[in-house]
């Protein structure tokens, strides 16, 4: 299946700057992909409103903590088990996406590794200026998983922007 996959594409992406584009928009399609669903599974109002009370609550503690306000301290602990069951809510709605995008991420990972190969070893992707086309980091040596950590990150801020799911802080 993944041999089939790998002959559909063709020969000239395994070139800069064609490599390079080709793994931008993969990153940008697949950022679209979650933001899109992101949007839909979670209720962005919602979750700004949580995420807000969540906050207030924190700030409130703190400057109660600050002050040694023993009285406020013991109110806003009442309020504790709430505030940790809605954080739980949050992170679960946002962990159901990355859970629906795993496997299909994780066969992505699988043709495109297969595919920017040559004679088995990983081939240049893109080149960071000052680095190279390799980081000197086990993990994250090849610039195929760079390339594609670094606009994903791009597009996935900017889409969850775009798309009303994070807001720029004022």
């Amino acid at each position: 299946m993944m041999f089939v996959i790998l002959d559909v594409l063709p020969a000239i992406l395994k070139e800069m700057p064609y490599s390079t584009l080709f793994i931008f928009g993969i990153a940008a399609l697949v950022s679209l992909l979650t933001t899109l669903v992101n949007r839909v599974i979670s209720k962005p109002q919602k979750s700004k409103e949580q995420r807000k009370e969540v906050t207030e609550w924190n700030k409130e503690l703190r400057e109660a903590q600050r002050a040694k306000d023993k009285k406020t301290i013991e109110k806003l602990m009442k309020k504790q088990q709430y505030i940790m069951k809605m954080q739980t809510k949050m992170m679960w709605n946002s962990m159901k996406v990355s859970l629906l995008f795993l496997v299909p991420l994780l066969l992505m990972w699988q043709v495109l590794g297969g595919f920017f190969t040559k004679d088995g070893l990983p081939i240049a992707i893109a080149i960071f200026p000052g680095i190279g086309a390799t980081l000197p980091l086990p993990i994250f040596s090849a610039s195929l998983i760079w390339w594609y950590l670094l606009c994903s990150l791009f597009f996935g801020t900017t889409f969850s922007h775009v798309f009303g799911l994070t807001e720029v802080s004022e």
